[in-house]
């Protein structure tokens, strides 16, 4: 349930009408928000940085991860390769942390309401995982979660099995492969609960990569900006085509410029046909 308007109602209903419908009525209504009030923190590693309700509530070892994980980050991004066009840790914080963070609660509740009775075991793939992001921050966050980090690129790997080792994190591994390929291999075809991606590509080209890799029954999350009316409209026939269907849109606060962001949650109603993903790059070149 949600609070919106003074009302209390539930933002995982199955939605009764079209996807053009859903974006009429999404332009004019929102749901409430998921709040990240930023407090001051002067603790070790990245001194300076801001914190979020939702840091808050990690403990102290948590936190220390991700300090660890932001000064990695950060050195690495300085000295080896190009990982984040955010050069202090108090961006990395405000503009990627909390991020990651903002979408669990989305992720429980939808999982809850529609998918298990738990969601303290979950199995996640973030596609397109590039620094770690969102990957990383949901498995400080939530050990209990096993979560892959799928990353195409050679270097991006080397930075995540090196991170994932420095935070010592055993909940973690990193698979180098491109979401198409790995999207028709037997071993991880329709094995995950749940698909994140966070800054990857648009949502009709993400569908493709991501709902071959969920389980039926499971939930894709992708987080996405202030106004994602326009594409999630345009991605109707690909959500539909991968065997899925729009659940809800969440908005939560960011420190982006527009002082929000999305999660778009999309539920697996059956099996994904075998002839996709379709092969490397045409996804991105011929969307669905």
């Amino acid at each position: 349930m949600l609070l919106c308007g003074g009302h209390r109602f539930n933002v995982l209903a199955p939605i009764p009408f079209s996807f053009g419908t859903f974006i009429k009525h999404l332009a004019t209504s929102k749901c409430s928000k998921l709040s990240l009030s930023t407090k001051s923190f002067t603790t070790a590693a990245s001194a300076n940085v801001f914190s979020s309700s939702r840091f808050e509530v990690l403990n102290s070892r948590q936190k220390e991860q991700v300090h660890l994980y932001i000064d990695s980050l950060l050195e690495w991004n300085q000295q080896r390769m190009n990982l984040t066009a955010v050069r202090e840790a108090s961006e990395v914080m405000e503009r990627h942390v909390e991020d990651s963070l903002s979408i669990i609660d989305p992720i429980r509740t939808s999982y809850l309401s529609h998918c298990g009775a738990s969601s303290e075991n979950l199995n996640l793939v973030d596609v397109g995982s590039g620094a770690g992001l969102p990957g990383v921050i949901l498995a400080i966050a939530c050990p209990g979660w096993r979560v892959t980090l799928l990353e195409s690129m050679n270097k991006r790997c080397s930075f995540l099995e090196h991170v994932v080792s420095q935070i010592g994190l055993s909940n973690v591994q990193v698979k180098r492969e491109r979401a198409e390929k790995l999207g028709q291999d037997v071993s991880f075809r329709e094995s995950f609960d749940v698909a994140v991606a966070r800054a990857v590509a648009e949502m009709r080209i993400l569908a493709e990569y991501c709902l071959p890799l969920v389980r039926t029954g499971g939930i894709f999350v992708a987080a996405k900006g202030h106004d994602p009316q326009e594409e999630v409209q345009s991605a109707e026939r690909a959500i539909q085509l991968m065997g899925a269907s729009l659940l809800q849109i969440y908005y939560v606060d960011s420190h982006s410029k527009h002082g929000q962001r999305t999660a778009i949650i999309c539920l697996k109603d059956k099996s994904t046909p075998k002839k996709y993903p379709r092969d490397p790059g045409t996804p991105a070149k011929v969307p669905l």
